[in-house]
């Protein structure tokens, strides 16, 4: 695969550009095009002329380049791999997982592009016709978040796509690489000129925003920080943009007195450490019973010291950087905190490379539940162990905060695991398993964590609008 390039249409000799950092070394990877509000809007316009052809070209087409993006990322699985490590510290594993499951979107939504929404039948009167009819909701406004850089990229570009809509893609600034890269394949898979535009900017406030007073863009997707995901919603209220929203979790993890540990363990390493914890689905807060606490904490310990902390580059690492230090910095505050309002370290430490911004796993026991590492998401491989004794309580204490994207529950009685999932203020519960995604299931959350669902059937319906023919 060439190194990827902008496809912000050039612009004048001597625009900014920003470097693209390794956060294992701190060496610089690649340098890309800044973009600005102008470019935002020229990027707009783009995907404005080339909407119309877009949209009137046959679902089969619109199939046929989708599942041929999905192809190419399989075939380059390694190519692809490599640089998402490379621009987001993933570890080689979790990479190749993350192609896998990116990928899964383009072939998903190729598939449900062909699969017209709509119907026909007779007013209840009988003196018309009724044609509900989906039409492409316009040129959509995606942003996307460093932690994920394929995934979340192709989670929105596939449906708005699917739909017949065109898009402007705004990454993060931190792994725009991936999502240059993904553009590529698509355009060589035979998306047209303005089907897709992607705008990687240190300035996201002021192309997004350029983005939002265009007339042009009717949807705003977006996966980041409920607090970002506020503001633009304030800004997309001046024009009524359409509006999708994947925010912040504190996901529970929810261990019965009867759950089978080893399921249990497995599924919290899982569920906390897939790409070093940063992940808005991560278990936030471990909530295990009493009568179990002990052996659960022992158990998960011990597989957290086994884990392997260094660079993306080893084969036999299991955990890369955080992203950058401040992320590290910020985690450490919190443990500091818990620590010194009387949690403790259910063990040593592992040793990690001197550079770079890592951190080691650790398991903190005996969490106070006002601790702010039990009420802030943690974004890092922590794992803050409370207990419970009463089912009632323990659910209250899950749901009490303002978000409400993943939950986890455990316990060998299937029926009452369930019964405790129904009882989460979650969008999603992975009940006896860690890991919640699926391209063919809806992902969302409820409360602070989001407005809409992407992924399933749910998400090519957030890049349409229903039509409503009354026909005589």
């Amino acid at each position: 695969m060439t190194a990827p390039h902008s496809v912000v249409d050039p612009r004048p000799a001597g625009e900014r550009e920003f470097e693209v950092l390794d956060p294992a070394t701190g060496t610089v990877i690649s340098t890309v095009p800044d973009a600005d509000a102008a470019a935002g809007r020229h990027a707009a316009d783009t995907a404005a002329a080339a909407f119309p052809g877009w949209a009137a070209t046959a679902p089969r087409r619109r199939s046929e380049v989708l599942a041929g993006t999905h192809r190419l990322m399989v075939e380059r699985t390694e190519e692809l791999a490599r640089l998402i490590s490379r621009e987001s510290g993933k570890a080689q594993a979790d990479a190749r997982a993350e192609v896998a499951y990116a990928a899964e979107f383009f072939r998903w939504f190729a598939e449900e592009a062909v699969r017209p929404d709509g119907r026909f039948g007779t007013a209840p009167d009988g003196r018309s016709r009724t044609l509900v009819a989906a039409q492409p909701v316009g040129v959509a406004a995606l942003v996307t978040p460093w932690n994920f850089p394929a995934a979340m990229v192709t989670r929105k570009v596939a449906p708005a796509l699917a739909a017949g809509c065109t898009a402007v893609l705004k990454p993060a600034a931190e792994t725009p690489l991936t999502a240059l890269a993904i553009a590529d394949i698509l355009r060589e898979a035979g998306a047209p000129a303005g089907a897709l535009t992607v705008v990687p900017t240190t300035r996201p406030g002021d192309v997004v925003q350029a983005l939002l007073e265009h007339d042009a863009v009717r949807k705003l997707s977006f996966t980041g920080s409920t607090a970002v995901g506020r503001l633009l919603l304030r800004q997309a209220a001046n024009r009524v943009v359409n509006c999708s929203m994947e925010l912040g979790g504190n996901a529970p993890f929810i261990v019965c007195a009867d759950a089978d540990l080893d399921a249990a363990v497995e599924g919290a390493v899982v569920a906390k450490l897939r790409n070093a914890g940063q992940a808005c689905t991560a278990a936030n807060r471990f909530l295990v019973h009493e009568a179990v606490a002990d052996e659960f904490i022992a158990a998960l310990a011990e597989a957290f010291a086994a884990r392997t902390v260094g660079p993306p580059s080893d084969p036999g690492t299991d955990i890369g950087p955080l992203i950058d230090a401040r992320a590290v910095r910020r985690i450490r505050a919190l443990v500091d905190d818990a620590v010194g309002r009387g949690a403790s370290l259910a063990h040593a430490p592992a040793a990690v490379p001197e550079t770079g911004s890592f951190l080691a796993p650790l398991v903190v026991r005996d969490v106070p539940r006002d601790a702010d590492l039990a009420t802030t998401e943690i974004f890092g491989p922590i794992a803050p162990v409370l207990t419970w004794r009463d089912l009632d309580d323990v659910i209250a204490s899950a749901n009490a905060t303002e978000y409400g994207l993943a939950g986890y529950v455990f316990s060998r009685d299937t029926a009452r695991a369930v019964a405790i999932g129904r009882s989460l203020d979650c969008g999603m519960v992975g009940v006896n398993r860690g890991i919640v995604s699926d391209p063919a299931a809806p992902f969302g959350g409820m409360k602070q964590s989001g407005l809409g669902r992407e992924g399933a059937q749910d998400g090519i319906r957030a890049f349409q609008e229903t039509q409503f023919l009354s026909v005589a």
